[in-house]
């Protein structure tokens, strides 16, 4: 139900590796690219959206042709990715697998066309098995969320207007045929790519790690210029920034030669990336209790309004406007579980520091 739309995040300070990924950036289409051997990097096109493409990676060995994420699901996406295919020495019909790091559109969108293509198996953690369940009454759920949130009302009247086309888009997604749990060899024992738990971005997010050629690709979890998306959506419930920077901290314990993103270009120095990642978000929680501290009693939606954003509040609408606050209000969970920060609402969320609010030092 929503874009992998990261916020507020800066240049880092880490080697880019991918030399055409990094000139492309966000407003071309980088070329197709051998990795390693039999691994490719296959740029599919993402319309309408900032990061322009999700880069899916094609891996041919002993475990047979895999495919890791599909691409946003439209004709042209599924154009350039045949063709990517194509130049990577393989058909379509050749993928016998599709490894998915998580459930949302630009990754998992274009994998049941693929299997009926191919009759490739697809597969992803059971925690994200679990987001594609349907969920009862979407919009009311959503209305429901947005009012506890504190959102104005005509602004929830037009973001409620989009939910339908964004439930029918999560209702087509495939369902998958075989579950991938941390630590497994999705491709079977013999080939050298392992699992990576890491939730955080969402429940069940999963990092590849490929033994043999030192690489791993790592989804939406760590990006080298972008924070991912860390939210509490509608009917969330738990602590995903906790969980987040746990799944970093585990994944600090890798040393690969080149990392392998979804999205932008590829890099090194993962160590580096995370302690950037890290200390975002530390910095991005002192921030949300300086705002408290400073005007005790805001909605989880006004709070928000006065963070700093990327491309700044007032840039935002719609669907990226419910992301901002579903990451507001994740980090004011990771806060209130902490005691630094308590909601004292009834009905509306009304956030005051807490005993242990570093603000108010």
């Amino acid at each position: 139900m929503q874009p992998d739309a990261a916020s507020s995040g800066g240049e880092p300070g880490i080697p880019a590796t991918g030399a055409p990924q990094w000139r492309a950036r966000i407003k071309l289409l980088p070329p197709v690219e051998q990795v390693r051997p039999g691994l490719w990097s296959i740029p599919v096109p993402w319309p309408d959206s900032t990061l322009g493409y999700t880069l899916a990676y094609l891996l041919s060995g002993r475990g047979g042709v895999a495919l890791i994420d599909t691409g946003w699901p439209t004709e042209p996406a599924w154009t350039a990715l045949e063709h990517g295919i194509r130049q990577a020495g393989c058909d379509l019909t050749d993928i016998r697998y599709v490894l998915v790091t998580h459930a949302h559109l630009d990754h998992l969108g274009m994998a049941g066309r693929i299997r009926e293509a191919s009759g490739a198996l697809v597969g992803m953690h059971p925690a994200e098995t679990a987001t594609l369940r349907p969920s009862p009454a979407p919009r009311r759920r959503m209305a429901d969320w947005l009012r506890s949130r504190g959102a104005p009302q005509d602004e929830a009247a037009e973001i409620l207007g989009l939910i339908a086309v964004a439930s029918e888009r999560h209702a087509r997604l495939a369902r998958p045929d075989f579950e991938i749990e941390d630590g497994s060899a999705p491709l079977g024992a013999r080939a050298a790519i392992r699992a990576v738990w890491t939730p955080g971005h969402t429940p069940g997010h999963l990092c590849f790690y490929d033994e043999q050629q030192d690489v791993l690709m790592t989804g939406d979890h760590v990006l080298p210029r972008i924070t991912p998306h860390i939210g509490l959506m509608p009917g969330a419930t738990g602590d995903p920034l906790g969980e987040y920077q746990a799944s970093l901290r585990t994944l600090a314990r890798y040393r690969p030669a080149e990392v392998l993103p979804a999205h932008e270009y590829r890099f090194t120095d993962l160590g580096a990336r995370i302690d950037e990642l890290l200390r975002h978000h530390r910095t991005r929680l002192a921030e949300i209790e300086h705002v408290v501290a400073c005007d005790p009693g805001l909605s989880t939606w006004d709070a928000s309004e006065a963070l700093t954003w990327s491309r700044g509040w007032e840039q935002t609408q719609g669907l990226v406007r419910v992301n901002a606050v579903s990451e507001t209000w994740a980090h004011l969970a990771y806060l209130r579980a902490r005691r630094r920060v308590v909601d004292e609402g009834h009905g509306v969320d009304s956030w005051r520091p807490g005993p242990r609010c570093s603000a108010m030092d």
